[in-house]
């Protein structure tokens, strides 16, 4: 019997071997997926973060601290910046659009929210 974290673990394993291969056999056929989860922003948000909720509940269930998940946050932060990099430009120049008109805080308020939170529960626990 695997424990949560083996499943989770598992369950990330599988996932990004699929999406590897797809990628590498029919790159289309995964970009059509990928328009089709995102083609509802809200939605995948909604689902995403009903899906982080469970995710942080068994990671705190298996004895992993806040401060072990923000921790590792770092290190996966840092991955993705390497891929996410030459992207930047872009959602800089996004950014200072949404600034200008005065939507950032509109459209992030839910997303920094909960990291606010995190961050508080983090520093609660190293003080």
């Amino acid at each position: 019997m695997w424990t949560s974290l083996e499943t989770l673990a598992f369950i990330l394993i599988v996932l990004a071997a699929v999406k590897m291969f797809v990628l590498l056999v029919k790159p289309k056929a995964w970009l059509n997926f990928a328009k089709a989860v995102y083609a509802k922003p809200a939605v995948t948000s909604f689902v995403a973060l009903i899906l982080a909720a469970i995710v942080l509940y068994y990671l705190v269930g298996a004895g992993i601290t806040i401060v072990q998940i923000l921790a590792v946050t770092v290190f996966v932060v840092l991955l993705l910046l390497v891929g996410l990099a030459p992207e930047i430009p872009y959602f800089l120049r996004k950014y200072e659009g949404m600034i200008k008109k005065g939507k950032l805080w509109q459209q992030y308020w839910l997303y920094t929210l909960i990291w606010v939170a995190l961050l508080v529960l983090g520093l609660i626990a190293i003080f």
